[in-house]
């Protein structure tokens, strides 16, 4: 941590310590339940807490969002009934919260994390981190600054799958080799192309919440809402973020807002290391492939949300099969961590990933090479 970092945090919990009282975070018993609130209740919000009822013994009592027919239909979905609903975050922050799920629309991110750790709550945070270098920024400082004892979690679900994490260990016990190359792409299926008065931005806030989804300075573009997964796992297998990025990236399906519909960036990491990402939402009939790949000197190693594979020579392939979904995996992680005493702050980790996206996205704005400083400087 630098100079600058650390005075930082010290003047932020300095702050905090007379405002906030974190007794409720540091009460809660390791075999008690945590008591979660959900921030946002659309659809990746009710996924989850859905996932967090099935996997874990944590209680949702509290669920938040602008629009209760949000609420309503979150709480149908994942069939609960009695939690506490609110319109307003900073009413559910100052309950008797333990934990918050934020799954609100990612323009708004570094306004909810940063009430979240002034709340002192735990905190699991859904990707991106955020759409702009700015907001990264204040994410990152805030994550900082959060007491130790608060466990904050991004969602890049993949981290915490068992199939990645057995990965992982195989790749980091050498037998791959140095790795000279990477893979990664995310195809998908995505909205049926249409041309509506949607193609006119949103201007105030309730509609930018609505129709986050379709535009670049809300969502954050193709490579940053979506492919941001596979960028977290070249940056975890290849040790870090990269040094620069080259890209193209193409809208040709007419669709409402001005999301890109497929890209392709090459990264550039330490070592000289390249990592090519694909990304597209132009699959059709339900159409879904999403791998990443790394290439040693003896041998490959892919990962996925369905397997993973060693590939060590011909007639030489292991292959195994996810048992669930990595999402479950991610929220049993979370709670057992705040129920066990043993918290993680992946909060400057998780904005790293969203910031390599952001370099990508720059890349193909300037449709010429972007590097890392030149991006933090901006």
């Amino acid at each position: 941590m630098t100079e600058e970092g650390s005075a930082s945090r010290r003047t932020v919990l300095q702050a905090a310590a007379l405002a906030l009282p974190l007794a409720a975070v540091r009460g809660t018993a390791a075999n008690s339940a945590p008591a979660v609130g959900l921030i946002g209740c659309g659809g990746r919000g009710g996924s989850l807490a859905a996932a967090l009822l099935e996997a874990t013994d944590a209680r949702l009592v509290a669920m938040c969002d602008l629009f209760g027919e949000q609420i309503a239909r979150a709480k149908e979905r994942i069939g609960i009934q009695s939690p506490k609903e609110y319109e307003d975050l900073n009413e559910l922050l100052a309950s008797d919260v333990d934990a918050v799920i934020i799954a609100t629309p990612p323009f708004v991110h570094a306004d909810h994390f940063e009430a979240a750790v002034k709340a002192g709550k735990h905190i699991y945070i859904e990707k991106p981190a955020a759409v702009t270098v700015e907001d990264c920024k204040r994410i990152m400082r805030a994550a900082d600054s959060a007491d130790r004892e608060v466990n904050i979690t991004m969602g890049y679900q993949r981290r915490y799958a068992k199939t990645y994490k057995k990965a992982k260990q195989v790749h980091d016990s050498g037998v791959i080799g140095d790795v000279r190359m990477a893979h990664a792409h995310f195809l998908k299926t995505g909205p049926s192309p249409r041309v509506s008065a949607e193609r006119t931005r949103p201007q105030t806030h309730i509609d930018k919440v609505k129709r986050w989804h379709i535009w670049k300075d809300l969502g954050g573009d193709l490579i940053v809402e979506n492919n941001v997964h596979c960028i977290d796992v070249l940056n975890w297998f290849i040790g870090g973020h990269p040094l620069s990025a080259v890209g193209r990236g193409a809208r040709t399906a007419g669709r409402a807002g001005d999301m890109r519909d497929n890209n392709n960036v090459v990264y550039e990491y330490e070592g000289g290391v390249l990592a090519s990402l694909a990304g597209s939402t132009l699959g059709s009939n339900s159409y879904r492939e999403v791998h990443e790949q790394f290439f040693g000197t003896n041998g490959m190693i892919e990962t996925s949300e369905l397997h993973w594979r060693h590939y060590r020579g011909r007639g030489d392939d292991v292959l195994e099969k996810a048992e669930r979904s990595t999402t479950l995996d991610s929220m049993e992680a979370f709670v057992r961590r705040i129920a066990e005493g043993r918290p993680e702050n992946t909060g400057v980790r998780g904005v790293e990933s969203t910031l390599t996206a952001i370099l990508g996205q720059m890349a193909m704005d300037a449709r010429g090479e972007v590097t890392w400083d030149e991006m933090m400087a901006g």
